[in-house]
């Protein structure tokens, strides 16, 4: 069974993730233009799974997208948008199709999406999905039906380290790690004194942890997340360092404070890597590693 990314993962590698979002529609050339320029820089690609409750292309087709183009693919599957059998079933698919890695979301609330008139399914939450691919690898499914022939995912999670309260926060990591989950991508992190105590607590479990980090393109990203976000955090220094950025170079500042911070977390041995969601400017990241440093 290839697993490429989990044996990187094993191996001890600080590993790189990134993200792609697929389009609202079918109009695929910005997404594989993407995958293209970024499968042989990182050591693997996430693509978002109807992000924020908004209708986009799935996951499992940028997901195919990737490994057609001789990417390693990370699936998000959220349980939002499917009941246990829909999830199942998606699983198996993409598992024939050589997808072996999935990122286990609850998702988010439909209010906040462009289809608040939706009904959630939520059957499952994270935990409960990461049991069910447990059996799926066991070679039965939720009924208890046997199924024919073997699959074996590398299973992954989140976690917020910006969470206030945090132990709500911790309490689900650990839920999680008990379910079998082998590495844990975090909401983005700014503030790496917090991250660094996260890791304290963290680095008793056996499980990869990688830093997520969104790429801030002006100061007033930055203040609209810590407004609106939950559970993300942007250190006010952070934000007069933007906004006193020469007018037109925010951007670029953006991607040096990505690049310092993905550099402290690598060179310090903070964490297992790095997951970089450069948000609709997916074709930065290429210089994100450069400014950090890095060379995936």
């Amino acid at each position: 069974m290839d697993l490429k990314f989990k044996s990187l993962l094993d191996s001890g590698k600080f590993v790189v993730t990134a993200e792609v979002a697929p389009p609202k529609g079918i109009e695929l050339e910005q997404m594989n233009h993407h995958i293209e320029l970024l499968k042989g820089k990182v050591d693997a690609l996430n693509v978002t799974d109807h992000q924020s409750s908004v209708m986009r292309f799935p996951s499992l087709g940028g997901c195919l997208a990737i490994k057609e183009g001789g990417g390693e693919a990370i699936l998000q599957m959220t349980c939002r948008d499917r009941n246990q059998i829909a999830l199942q079933s998606d699983l198996l698919f993409a598992y024939s199709r050589g997808i072996r890695n999935v990122l286990c979301l609850t998702g988010d609330a439909m209010p906040v999406g462009d289809h608040p008139q939706a009904r959630g399914v939520f059957e499952m939450d994270s935990v409960q999905l990461l049991h069910c691919i447990n059996r799926l690898e066991e070679g039965y499914d939720m009924g208890g039906n046997e199924l024919k022939g073997e699959v074996s995912f590398c299973k992954g999670a989140i976690v917020t380290p910006e969470a206030d309260p945090l132990e709500p926060q911790l309490s689900k990591f650990e839920k999680k790690v008990e379910a079998g989950v082998e590495f844990i991508q975090t909401q983005a992190i700014y503030d790496l004194d917090n991250f660094a105590a996260f890791m304290e607590h963290a680095r008793q479990f056996s499980v990869k942890i990688i830093a997520g980090i969104v790429l801030l393109t002006s100061a007033k990203m930055a203040r609209y997340m810590n407004n609106n976000v939950p559970g993300i955090f942007v250190p006010q220094h952070l934000i007069d360092e933007l906004a006193d950025a020469p007018k037109g170079t925010a951007l670029q500042k953006g991607i040096e404070i990505a690049g310092r911070m993905i550099a402290t977390l690598h060179n310090d041995a903070l964490c297992d890597g790095v997951h970089i969601m450069a948000i609709n400017k997916e074709e930065v990241v290429p210089d994100i590693l450069e400014a950090a440093g890095l060379q995936s």
